[in-house]
């Protein structure tokens, strides 16, 4: 059989895109050996924003546009690579793409979050897929592993670490006794957090991942607002000293789990780890998701979740699929939600223990005050303590640690919001969930 040359169209050339290119250089007889030369991989046009930005110097000139609707609409672009991120334009181009009946890769966890559901239903209708591994734990194969080789698995659990800034800066907070500011300004030295880290330290890089990792898993559309997410920034040494000191390290962790009446718990926010679970020694900018099924059990899937090669190796790896799908005509072999209804369950109605900590006035009585408060609506005390802040140890205490039973998170932030009223707290409680994890 003739070798077939598949063109690439690239909307955003920036660090990932210019990553496949390189991998493709670099390894493109090999993935042609490896396709038995059934076809070849070829970039026919990329979308950029500044076309006199110094690029690959490989690349020719007419390469490049700053005109998306030139390489969708390109003659010799028979797949689309979205890489510009944001929800309207790369819409735009996803949408346009698979009317043209152009199979799509994408590394964008929010378009697919936020506006899934109409891409998935506009993919239905022109049966044309979209791949997207690269959009969750950058080089971690975790979205062909949840979607393929799970298939004939009910996912009970997924339960991961996939932002790396979050992670870098809580490490160093952990290791370094750095406070959160200069943790996050090394990493931004670093190049582990951009200049405005919002979505990494906010907690919604991470949820877009686990909404994804969950409409995989149980084959609806999950809503974004319906998604519980806090994240880092008012994580302090003062309650890493604290979780360590109890065996337990503070993660950034999204938590997906079916609930037995068929409702889907979807959660993204600091945590306190058993020091006993693997989760807890992923350091770094490192990702992992652990995944439990009913029949396979536990599995662990760990690596790189972002930069230049690990997050364009997963791209690569989709055209590559999109590639054979394209040439023996094989159909559909994208993702498509198969589930007409689900229930993401209620924050609320989720249960684990917890420590929350108070700031609170340096007087007699504050103890008694707020565990009246939490008394009163029925929620188990098992220990509480007045920490030394390691940030300012010679300062008069100013907070006050409570370990709650496990209750409802509804009945615990009610109860929370009548401590918050009370005359010797200072500021809204600050709440660690306490996970218990499938192999504790």
């Amino acid at each position: 059989m003739a070798t077939q040359h598949i063109g690439i169209g690239m909307a955003g050339f920036g660090t990932v895109g210019t990553g496949v290119w390189e991998t493709l250089e670099r390894n493109g007889q090999l993935i042609s050996n490896r396709a038995k030369d059934a076809f070849s991989l070829n970039i026919k046009k990329a979308a950029v924003r500044d076309i006199n930005k110094k690029r690959i110097d490989n690349a020719p000139a007419d390469l490049f546009t700053t005109d998306w609707q030139e390489v969708v609409n390109h003659p010799e672009v028979d797949i689309v690579v979205e890489l510009i991120g944001g929800t309207t334009t790369a819409f735009d181009i996803v949408a346009a793409a698979l009317k043209m009946k152009k199979p799509v890769v994408t590394g964008n966890k929010a378009l697919l979050a936020e506006r899934g559901k109409e891409l998935f239903a506009i993919s239905r209708e022109y049966n044309t897929p979209v791949h997207f591994e690269a959009a969750v734990a950058g080089g971690i194969p975790v979205i062909k592993a949840v979607q393929d080789s799970y298939v004939g698995n009910r996912i009970e659990t997924m339960s991961g670490i996939i932002n790396g800034t979050s992670n870098y800066i809580l490490e160093r907070m952990t290791t370094a006794g750095l406070d959160y500011q200069t943790a996050l300004a090394e990493a931004q030295d670093l190049g582990y957090a951009e200049a405005d880290p919002a979505l990494d330290v906010n907690g919604w890089d991470a949820a877009h991942k686990a909404i994804l990792l969950a409409t995989l898993a149980y084959g609806f559309t999950v809503p974004a607002e319906e998604v519980y997410v806090r994240g880092i920034e008012r994580v302090r040494t003062i309650d890493i000293d604290f979780a360590t000191k109890l065996g337990y390290a503070v993660k950034l962790l999204s938590v997906v789990r079916e609930h037995s009446d068929g409702s889907v718990e979807i959660r993204t926010q600091p945590s306190f780890i058993p020091q006993s679970h693997i989760l807890s020694s992923v350091n770094g900018v490192f990702n992992a998701v652990a995944v439990r099924g009913d029949a396979s059990g536990e599995a662990l899937f760990y690596g790189r979740g972002a930069g230049k090669e690990p997050t364009a190796s997963s791209a690569v790896g989709d055209l590559v699929e999109a590639a054979y799908t394209f040439v023996h005509a094989a159909g559909h072999r994208g993702f498509l939600p198969y589930a007409e209804n689900g229930r993401v369950l209620s924050i609320d109605q989720t249960e684990t223990s917890y420590y929350v900590r108070f700031e609170v006035e340096d007087r007699p009585g504050v103890i008694a005050e707020i565990a009246n408060t939490l008394a009163n609506d029925g929620i188990g005390i098992s220990g509480t303590h007045s920490p030394v802040d390691p940030e300012n140890p010679d300062k008069d205490f100013s907070d006050m640690v409570f370990l709650l039973h496990t209750c409802p998170f509804g009945k615990l932030r009610e109860t929370l919001k009548k401590c918050e009223a009370l005359d010797c707290t200072t500021a809204e409680p600050v709440v660690f969930r306490i996970e218990k994890l499938a192999t504790d």
